[in-house]
């Protein structure tokens, strides 16, 4: 892969959001290990299309993401493919915390008492990415927690999965859609953790053009073949 065109690293408990268009390949790359990347998807063009988990889930007979599945929209479309993975597992079923619930595990630390080094929460930095872009409460949906794993006991109770994501390891995304991508750093609602540790992300964007129609990602499921058909459809006159 070439050099990347865009680098950022994004700050513990932080926030970014931008538009990636089709053809290109986003890398997060957990820094220090035990990072969780909360995620949301929308279509930069029309964005009341959006992630739908149920859909990436159930069409790919999956509970969990990894290489080569993919994201699915809840128009029968792809965001995006999963092309490469060194962590295995990313979760797709807890959503997010919110300010009650970091106050309850972390203690009540706000701006006015710690400016910057405030405690922050998954749905607020959601909120806060999601206003620049003219969407708000309403347009929340289930989100991604990448490099995080979620184990369940005999009577289906979740808990997150400790070490799952070492320093170094990385996900690749190459974007089939023109894609306005929301995310954050905030630790998973399920971390145990007695302290307030969030961790931070490298983020690089490379150019990597169209698919094959050999692409392991466009063969792993035929629910994935059709949505790559209607992309292409969707695109077919906008190109």
């Amino acid at each position: 892969m070439s050099d990347p065109i865009y680098t950022k690293t994004v700050s513990p408990g932080g926030m970014w959001s931008n538009v990636i268009k089709r053809g290109k390949t986003l890398r997060l790359t957990d820094i220090e290990g035990g990072v969780n990347v909360g995620m949301l998807m929308y279509n930069a063009d029309q964005p009341i299309e959006r992630y739908n988990m149920p859909d990436t889930l159930k069409g790919q007979h999956i509970f969990f993401l990894t290489e080569p599945f993919c994201i699915h929209s809840d128009m029968g479309r792809l965001f995006a493919s999963i092309t490469s993975d060194t962590v295995g597992w990313h979760e797709t079923v807890c959503g997010c915390s919110d300010e009650s619930l970091v106050r309850e595990k972390y203690g009540d630390n706000n701006y006015q008492a710690a400016r910057n080094d405030f405690h922050r929460n998954g749905r607020e930095n959601f909120l806060i990415e999601m206003g620049k872009w003219g969407l708000g409460p309403k347009d929340l949906v289930p989100n991604l927690n990448l490099f995080s794993k979620v184990v369940s006991d005999e009577a289906g109770n979740l808990e997150l999965a400790a070490g799952n994501s070492k320093a170094g390891d990385s996900i690749e995304l190459r974007f089939e859609m023109n894609t306005l991508v929301v995310l954050n750093t905030c630790q998973h609602p399920l971390d145990d953790s007695p302290d307030y540790a969030p961790k931070p992300i490298l983020l690089e964007v490379f150019e990597t053009g169209p698919p094959a129609a050999d692409d392991p990602c466009r063969l792993s499921r035929p629910e994935n073949e059709r949505a790559f058909i209607n992309t292409e459809d969707y695109y077919a006159l906008r190109d």
